[in-house]
Formats: C-alpha cells, structure tokens, sequence
C-alpha cells in the first residue's frame, strides 16, 4: 500500500485539505521534521487516495512535491546516503563561479548546463571547462569558497537526521576536492569522491589530476561503499541533479532528483523540486 507525501513551502494545511478531497483520500496528516518543531507544517501524508490520477496535475499546478511512498519503508533500516556536491549539496557550480574570476562564467555555465543535461560527454567537458582556467591564482578557489558557496535548504537538517540514525553520508561531485574536503570537516561526512585540480607556483594549470570523476565513478565509489557496509540495495539512497549522477542513482535503493534536469527527474523514484533536502525524511515513513 503507497501513502501520498505532498510537501514544499506552498504546502499549507488549507492546500493539503483540498487535494485529500480532490483524491478521495482521509483528511491528511501533518509532518513535521524533526529540526523544525517550531514551524507550521509544511508536509502531509495522505492514505486510502482512490483518485490518483488528478495528483500529479494538480500539485504541479501549486508547486507541490509529491510522492507515492510504501508504508513499510523506514529511514532507520538505512545505511548509505550519497549526494552530489554542486547544484545539490550547495546551491552553485563552482567551476561556474571559478570561471567569473576570469569573465568566462557565461562560457563555462553553458558547458556545464550541456554536460549536465547529457548532451556531452562529461569527461571532455570537465577538460574543456578547465582549461579555461589556467592561469588563475589558486587563492579564487577560497574566495569561491568563501563568498559564494551556499548550503541548498534542508541540507543541514537531513546531514544531522542521517547522523543521528547511523546512515553513513557520501559525497560525490564531478567537481572539485578543495571543495568537498571543506564540507565533509563542516558537516561530519563519512567520505568524499572528487576531482583534483593540478596547481604550479600557486597558479591553476588548466589540468585535473588523475582519473576524471564521471558517472561511472561515482556509481563505482557509491556501490563500493555500499558493500563495504553491507547494504542492500534497498538500504541505500542517492540524490542528484545531473546526467552524471544517474548512474550512481540506479544503483539505490531510493533514487531523488534534486532540482534536476528533466533526464534525471524522468529516471528518479522522486523528485524534490520545491521542499528541501530535509525533504528527504518525509519520503520514510
């Protein structure tokens, strides 16, 4: 049997009222995660819906996450859950805000938004994107760092939700490793996987070191540590907004799009476009 969750900042209780009549579902019940106890609610669950066919229209038309959840799925029977840095993890891309140091945001944004919609083939486009950046003073990647790079809403509430229940946190990005080295001593995350930029007399040469962290990569590296803590497939989650992270999403149990790519949302279990990463809980029960 699946519950409804509808959740996201326009999820009020007057909106989740209507929709449990639209559906011919009982009146809905209020979630409230755990870090916001103070707050009204902003996520519902909905049993015994008899017209589902109206849902999907209907939230999508009052910006609404919803999702059809077993009622036997728990968070705490989880062991891993993975997330890709940039555009989920943290609001920006930053090789896109690299990139502004040298007035080349626009060109380089352009082929990111490509690479992450599939269009190309993420390795050449990760070479292409940084060869642009020769040349540039390794002290932009702190400035990055430290003026742009911004926590996505939710991601603090679900890091410390994982960490309470014992579920292990994986971060991996086509990205950056003076990046994702800075959040797992912020956040407390269990392992990283990234991309490492070859630096000479404090300049960017324009080169990454080593193999290039792809789809396949992150796929390995996810099922690596997944076997490590002998967890099912069903005890495993990954979040991603890419064509780079889809992989690596088909290898979990639960598979979340985070503000994704219409790519990535078509392959999901679900897809979070409007609540925050603490979303996430809600789709446990």
């Amino acid at each position: 049997m699946s519950i409804l969750v509808v959740q996201g900042p326009e999820a009020t209780a007057l909106r989740a009222t209507a929709l449990a009549k639209l559906s011919g579902a009982a009146a809905p019940e209020a979630l409230v995660p755990p870090a916001a106890n103070d707050q009204q609610p902003r996520a519902w669950r909905l049993r015994d819906a008899t017209r589902r066919e109206v849902v999907a229209g209907w939230c999508d038309a009052h910006q609404l996450d919803h999702a059809w959840v077993p009622e036997s799925r728990r968070f705490t029977d989880l062991k891993l859950l993975a997330m890709d840095m940039d555009s989920t993890l943290i609001t920006i891309e930053c090789i896109d805000e690299i990139g502004a140091y040298l007035n080349k945001k626009d060109e380089i944004s352009a082929i990111t938004a490509q690479a992450m919609r599939g269009e190309i083939d993420y390795s050449a486009s990760l070479r292409q994107r940084v060869a642009l950046l020769a040349g540039l003073d390794e002290n932009v990647l702190q400035d990055v760092y430290d003026e742009k790079l911004r926590l996505s809403p939710g991601a603090e509430q679900l890091i410390a939700h994982c960490q309470r229940h014992g579920v292990k946190l994986l971060l991996v990005s086509g990205g950056f490793s003076f990046f994702t080295e800075r959040l797992k001593e912020r956040l407390g995350l269990d392992e990283t996987l990234s991309n490492v930029l070859e630096i000479d007399h404090g300049k960017l040469t324009g080169r990454v070191l080593g193999t290039i962290v792809n789809a396949d990569a992150k796929a390995a590296k996810f099922q690596h540590l997944a076997q490590r803590l002998g967890a099912t497939r069903e005890q495993t989650v990954a979040i991603g907004d890419g064509a780079n992270d889809l992989k690596m999403m088909a290898a979990a149990g639960t598979a979340i799009a985070w503000r994704a790519k219409p790519v990535v949302r078509a392959q999901a279990t679900y897809a979070l476009n409007y609540a925050g990463l603490d979303g996430v809980i809600n789709l446990f029960d």
